[in-house]
């Protein structure tokens, strides 16, 4: 199983992305959205799918939200 790390940049994002779906949103929108990433790093953690190529080289795209994408990569395949 894969271990999940979130860069500090991210996890700022994440949280404003929450802040900003509570603030224009009802708390249901921002409870889906928490719902659809911790589903997207389960999948991620079992290592059975990778997702979208981007131009960088070993960073791969999940689009969350049409505004909303989370990248990754893979490091010594974990």
């Amino acid at each position: 199983m894969r271990r999940i790390r979130w860069n500090p940049a991210a996890v700022i994002d994440y949280n404003e992305n929450i802040d900003y779906l509570l603030e224009k949103w009802l708390e249901k929108a921002a409870q889906q959205f928490i719902d659809e990433v911790n589903h997207i790093e389960f999948i991620l953690r079992q290592g059975n799918v990778d997702f979208q190529e981007t131009e960088f080289e070993g960073v791969k795209r999940i689009v969350i939200r049409k505004q909303i994408n989370l990248f990754y990569r893979i490091i010594n395949n974990n």
